[in-house]
Parts: C-alpha cells; sequence; structure tokens
C-alpha cells in the first residue's frame, strides 16, 4: 500500500519554491543542504512527479510543481492557524512568547521592559527577534509585534501606544569640539551620521528644499543600531527618538526641528492568541512598559 509523503518532505519543497535554491531552503528551515535535497528526491519519487528542472544556474520548479505550491502553502496556512487556536486554549502560564520589534527598540528599549516583565512572569521564556522587516504574525513568525506602523490584517488585535518623535541629536564630546548648529540649514555642514543604501533622510531633506546628498553624511550604516553607537561615541549628527536621546548620557538633542514625522507604536497580536493567558500577560507588560517609554518615564539606568 502506498503511503502519503512525510510532511517533512513538502515543507522541504515549498522552502525550495520559496526561496529558489536548496541552500537558501536550507538556512530558512534550519536543516542542512543534502537534507534538503533528500527530501525533494523523495517527494518526486513519492509522487512519481519531476517537481524541479535541475541545470547550472540552480533549481527551476516545472509547471506541476507551481500547482501544488499553492496548495501546500494553503496547508501551511491551516497548519499556522491550528497551531494559533492551539496556543490560545492553554491556560498554563508557563512557555514561551516570541517577540518581534525593531532593531532600536529591541536593543535598547526592550532589555529595561524584561526586567520587570521577568519579575512579574518568571515561569515564561522569552525569545526576541530584532528586524526591521514585517514578521508575520499570521505565520506564526512571531507571537506579539511592536510595529512603527498600523497592522491592518483584521486577525490582529492592535492597540495604539502613542507617538515617539523624532530630533537631531549630538554627543557633548562633539557639540564641544564642533560646534552647536543653531538652524537646519547648518545642520548640513556638519559631520552626519546616516543610512548607506537606504535615501530616507536624504529624500526627506530635499523634499523639504534643502540640496542634500548622500555625500553630505560622512557616516553611512544601515545598520541603526550601529549608527547609534557611532553618535554616543561622539562621531557626528544623527537622527533618533527623543525619549532614547534624553535618557542616554551625554548626549543632547538639538534645539532644530528635523520637521520628521514621529514615529507611531503599535502593540500587536493574533486575535486567537489574545486568549492565551501567557500572550496576554506579556502583552499588557509590554503595553505598560512601552508607555512609559514613550511618556519618558522608563528608568533605564536604575542602579545610576
Amino acid at each position: 500500500m502506498n503511503r502519503e509523503p512525510d510532511w517533512a518532505l513538502w515543507r522541504s519543497f515549498a522552502a525550495v519554491v520559496a526561496e529558489g535554491s536548496l541552500s537558501a531552503a536550507a538556512r530558512d528551515l534550519g536543516i542542512s543542504q543534502p537534507t534538503i535535497g533528500r527530501h525533494v528526491e523523495a517527494l518526486e519519487t513519492a509522487l512519481g512527479l519531476t517537481l524541479f528542472d535541475r541545470s547550472l544556474s540552480g533549481l527551476k520548479p516545472t509547471a506541476s510543481a507551481l500547482r501544488l505550491y499553492g496548495r501546500v502553502k494553503d496547508a501551511q496556512s491551516a497548519l499556522a492557524e491550528a497551531n494559533i487556536l492551539a496556543q490560545g486554549a492553554q491556560q498554563d502560564e508557563g512557555g514561551t512568547v516570541r517577540i518581534t520589534a525593531s532593531v532600536m527598540i529591541s536593543n535598547h528599549v526592550l532589555p529595561t521592559l524584561l526586567r520587570s516583565i521577568r519579575a512579574l512572569h518568571p515561569r515564561i521564556a522569552i525569545e526576541i527577534v530584532p528586524s526591521d522587516t514585517s514578521e508575520n504574525l499570521l505565520m506564526r513568525e512571531a507571537d506579539i509585534a511592536i510595529r512603527m506602523f498600523r497592522p491592518t490584517q483584521l486577525e490582529l488585535i492592535t492597540r495604539h501606544l502613542g507617538e515617539v518623535p523624532l530630533v537631531a541629536a549630538a554627543h557633548e564630546d562633539y557639540l564641544a569640539r564642533r560646534g552647536r548648529p543653531q538652524t537646519l540649514q547648518d545642520l548640513w555642514s556638519h559631520d552626519l551620521i546616516g543610512f548607506d543604501r537606504s535615501d530616507l533622510i536624504v529624500s526627506h531633506a530635499q523634499r523639504m528644499g534643502f540640496a542634500v546628498s548622500r555625500d553630505n553624511f560622512m557616516l553611512r550604516s544601515d545598520d541603526q543600531s550601529h549608527c547609534w553607537e557611532l553618535l554616543k561615541a561622539g562621531l557626528g549628527i544623527a537622527f533618533g527618538q527623543q525619549q532614547l536621546v534624553a535618557s542616554t548620557p551625554g548626549l543632547v538633542a538639538l534645539d532644530i526641528d528635523p520637521q520628521i514625522p514621529p514615529l507611531p507604536i503599535w502593540l500587536t497580536t493574533h486575535r486567537e492568541l489574545f486568549t492565551s493567558h501567557r500572550i496576554r500577560a506579556i502583552f499588557d507588560a509590554l503595553a505598560a512598559g512601552l508607555l512609559a517609554y514613550i511618556n519618558g518615564e522608563l528608568d533605564r539606568h536604575p542602579t545610576r
């Protein structure tokens, strides 16, 4: 009697189609490339179908593979939904909660929030995903997300906590060395810290009428946490969250309005997960901590 292919084979197959190669699929699933290759071959044998055309340039899914892929994605979504329902039905406050937030919030705000959260809920393990991409709550890539934009999916519970102003800032050592700019026009003649590949700051300044280019930024990195360390080291002027600037020793917010819209902070989780005791507990604790941060009441240096 023929057995249906194991789900692990379908999962590897879907990853190869989605990622475009065995190596990328292996990285995505966290298993070895040879294992992915064996899974694909085993699935082809079980189905009696060629799923990929092999060439020097890699694997190209056949027409049959693309038709199957849509059904497998539907099955993955259904399984993720079932997992969410099961998680929401759990009453035990132990277990794990996975949180995703921006790199800056993850590295420079969450550690302080987690001090009190861990004290309140010592049996709940916390997994943190620092990312400036949109982790998919519907596919259980995270349980709770801290977003700088409003999520729109109907399946999500969202709470708008407030907004964080963005300011121009520098270390006091830099200002002592280079002087303090008085206007936005003065700002562009200073050593600026900005993005490498992203043109977000440059395009904003150009819309305001300033003849600014990438060359105005003498230090460039797309890693925002690294830019923050450059700012703290006194290497130039950068734009940052007002609350972080105010609570970081040595940093000074300049009396210049960069006219950058404030960052909204949204806390969100899946509607079904909100019935889980541990998800609700961490969600509410995060909300309280983030409100304290937004209001400038979060003590990031309790031992000083």
